[in-house]
């Protein structure tokens, strides 16, 4: 039987998602607590990667299986051998063909910014602190030059695995809710630091150090070593994934309250 998971996680003590040989991983982490539900070695596979310290509100696994368990063990008893900083929300059995990676249609990512002169106490491990006023407008103008499908190599880590560097952007914007701003990306996939590096850029642009059309240029480039800095892991969130219907898949996320900024700064389509 195959299962999809539903999780959430707060990704400072871990080194991402991925099993390491001398380091907590959110994979290792899972895979144990699985197994001591089904008593057998188990093997998870995520509908992507994140770095050490990013953030995830919502991001789909599955794993193959022959122990016999309801749903509402999956949940409640892995969850019961899981650290308090991961999360099982639901869990369900899908068809043979369902694959958290390959079957993923669109991915959204959200970046929280905390924009004030003081460093906030309570979000230094779950915001970004920039103390350099931020312009909003133009860093949304920015964004503007990214909706599309391109080429992102100007946006890609140096050691990204992929083997292009092309994507589709659907959406993205940049919102204020008091002092935190709220980047949002939504595509079809991402490369290795792309929204981070998106970022970094942007911060350039809002303190007015680069025209809006700088990311353009940046795009157009197609070479990393021109883009801008890479923006710190903390204030990265994988927010949701979104399958085909078929495979019934829950679409929504849990936002943490303040992700759910208000304005209406879009560029594209959802």
């Amino acid at each position: 039987m195959k299962y999809a998971l539903g999780i959430e996680y707060e990704g400072t003590s871990y080194y991402g998602w991925q099993t390491q040989k001398t380091a907590p991983s959110i994979q290792t982490t899972l895979q144990q607590a699985l197994g001591k539900v089904s008593l057998t070695p188990m093997e998870v596979h995520g509908a992507g990667r994140t770095d050490r310290g990013v953030h995830v509100t919502h991001q789909i696994l599955h794993f193959e299986t022959e122990a016999l368990r309801e749903e509402k063990a999956w949940v409640m008893g892995t969850n019961t051998h899981l650290p308090r900083d991961i999360r099982i929300l639901w869990a369900r059995e899908v068809p043979s063909t369902f694959h958290a990676r390959f079957s993923a249609l669109s991915r959204r990512y959200h970046y929280l910014i905390y924009n004030h002169p003081v460093a906030s106490a309570p979000f230094f491990r779950n915001a970004t602190w920039h103390y350099h006023p931020l312009r909003v407008d133009l860093m949304n103008e920015a964004l503007g030059f990214l909706t599309g499908e391109h080429d992102f190599s100007s946006f890609r880590a140096a050691g990204c695995q992929a083997k292009h560097g092309v994507r589709e952007i659907f959406s993205a914007s940049v919102k204020r809710k008091g002092a935190f701003l709220v980047v949002e990306i939504h595509g079809n996939a991402f490369l290795h630091h792309m929204v981070r590096n998106i970022v970094g850029a942007l911060l350039k642009v809002g303190r007015e150090e680069q025209p809006p059309q700088w990311l353009k240029t940046l795009l157009e480039k197609k070479d990393r070593k021109a883009g801008g800095i890479t923006a710190p892991p903390q204030g990265l969130y994988l927010t949701e994934v979104q399958y085909p219907l078929e495979f019934s898949i829950p679409q929504g996320c849990r936002l943490p309250l303040l992700l759910n900024a208000e304005g209406e700064n879009h560029h594209g389509e959802s």
